[in-house]
């Protein structure tokens, strides 16, 4: 599967217990109160497991760039990303890392009544208690590091998903050094930040780039980062960071 690789995204939280695990392409960074590596790593073999048997029977799947129709006989795991990135107007795989971050986040939130941070490169799954911040990286921009979401634990749990052009891995036909996205669904959240990635070439697709995020259903707001330009919508609080 066609993961993303950015740098770890969020801020190390104090009397979390920090622990990362890794399974063929997934690369899970996870915060939690006690350490379930364990258990993560089971649920993780089968999350991918179900992915991968889906996506054998159905030629496709992995490749497609644009939506595929619903499928009331997958898988859930499939399911959501077949329905998000309908939403979001982009193939089901742009919805992979957050649909697996969101997968394991609520199986830990299951286990424990504590803070709970799963992080998939770059796609967030958030569950906490008290303020927290989440750093955006943008690759060789001078806001890379320079500025983050501050996130209040009213609204959990979260997602925050960052979408690349210029950093990583991840399949992009844009250029932008970030787009970040945030909803209640973290799989939205990553097929959103891939369709509006796939926009933004020049500091001047900020802007449509914006538009777009408004008129997606279930978006709570957005960040574009182009080279030393910056833009915002939503219901979302950026606050400078120095990293």
């Amino acid at each position: 599967m066609g993961q993303k690789r950015t740098y770890r995204s969020f801020i190390a939280r104090n009397g979390l217990t920090g622990f990362q695990v890794r399974y063929q392409e997934t690369d899970l960074h996870i915060q939690a109160d006690r350490n379930l590596e364990n258990e993560v790593s089971t649920w993780v073999i089968e999350v991918r497991l179900s992915i991968e048997g889906y996506a054998r029977s159905h030629p496709g799947f992995l490749e497609s760039y644009t939506p595929l129709p619903d499928d009331p006989f997958a898988p859930a795991v499939v399911r959501g990303m077949l329905a998000n990135s309908e939403t979001a107007g982009v193939g089901p795989m742009a919805a992979v890392a957050g649909a697996i971050a969101q997968h394991i986040g609520k199986r830990c939130v299951e286990l424990t009544s504590g803070e709970v941070i799963v992080e998939n490169g770059g796609d967030i799954f958030l569950r906490v208690l008290e303020p927290i911040t989440s750093a955006i990286w943008a690759g060789a921009s001078p806001l890379s590091g320079r500025v983050g979401i501050a996130v209040a634990p009213s609204r959990m749990p979260l997602g925050i998903c960052t979408s690349s052009g210029t950093v990583g891995h991840s399949r992009s036909l844009g250029k932008a050094d970030a787009v970040t996205i945030v909803s209640q669904s973290v799989s939205l959240a990553d097929a959103t930040a891939t369709s509006i990635g796939n926009m933004v070439r020049t500091e001047r697709d900020i802007d449509p780039g914006l538009n777009a995020i408004q008129e997606i259903p279930g978006i709570l707001g957005g960040v574009i980062i182009k080279g030393t330009k910056l833009g915002i919508w939503g219901q979302i609080e950026l606050v400078p960071l120095n990293l």
